[in-house]
């Protein structure tokens, strides 16, 4: 396995099981994901509010290689047409579809059924090959399916062994719905913690490698971001080791639903 491996969603289209994160990435965005590519990355997050999409257009015209080669991931947020926003993304980016779009977060007044009905408008037309959530609970994904019949193929959610959810993973699962992990580094604000950090020594890796290999062993999909060339490689660096399962254990049993944006996740 290596970055270019793949995880199959729910709609049998493949979906890179480790990409890069763009949120803040807006120090010369087309050099940062010029070099991503140059280091192996196939699969790019981002939004229309990261300020981003226009340097990923910029750097994927530049590097020369096929849209299929490369995976686009992107959003609409809660207050949107979600069908025009997708047409907005794509023209910013300068492509002709999306891989996977999601709606950013659910609106304060329930699920989101109409922006919802706007993805699935937008898949049906081309815009995008698949379509998603982040930041749901289960509940709320659950009403989007009552609502439509429509089962999201990923929710991407914040995700680290300091902060996750014991249930989401069992009941997307269920669903088959994939987790993509954003901030999986916490934002570098945890990477000193002591148990992650004896770990690393241990296994000849970084902290930092530690949490990715984590979620990859969870089946969980990673976004970490990265602005530096050095830090890029050494997060796609994750397949030449595995996590036995008593420090897999210890790694979750950190868990204190730790969120670098703040507060405690709730996603039950």
């Amino acid at each position: 396995m290596d970055v270019r491996s793949h995880i199959t969603l729910n709609s049998g289209n493949p979906m890179p099981v480790l990409g890069l994160g763009t949120w803040m990435l807006t120090n010369d965005t087309p050099g940062a994901i010029a070099r991503a590519i140059g280091l192996g990355y196939r699969m790019i997050d981002t939004a229309e509010d990261y300020g981003t999409q226009p340097g990923i257009g910029a750097a994927l015209r530049q590097a020369g290689i096929g849209r299929d080669e490369i995976y686009i991931v992107t959003k609409v947020e809660e207050d949107e047409d979600a069908y025009e926003a997708t047409k907005r993304d794509l023209e910013e980016l300068g492509v002709d579809h999306a891989d996977l779009m999601l709606i950013h977060r659910p609106p304060g007044n329930g699920a989101g059924e109409a922006l919802w009905d706007g993805l699935i408008r937008a898949r049906e037309e081309g815009l995008t090959r698949d379509i998603g959530v982040s930041n749901y609970t289960i509940a709320q994904i659950d009403a989007l399916i009552e609502a439509t019949g429509e089962v999201p193929a990923v929710n991407q959610i914040e995700w680290s062994p300091l902060g996750h959810s014991d249930d989401m993973p069992r009941e997307a699962t269920a669903r088959d719905i994939i987790i993509q992990a954003y901030s999986p580094l916490t934002r570098a604000r945890r990477l000193n913690d002591p148990t992650i950090t004896d770990m690393a020594r241990r296994y000849g890796k970084s902290p930092a490698q530690i949490l990715i290999r984590w979620n990859l062993q969870r089946h969980t999909v990673p976004l970490p971001k990265a602005n530096r060339e050095s830090h890029m490689e050494e997060n796609i660096h994750v397949f030449d080791f595995e996590i036995v399962d008593e420090d897999m254990q210890a790694l979750g049993a950190l868990n204190e639903h730790y969120s670098a944006l703040g507060g405690k996740l709730q996603y039950e």
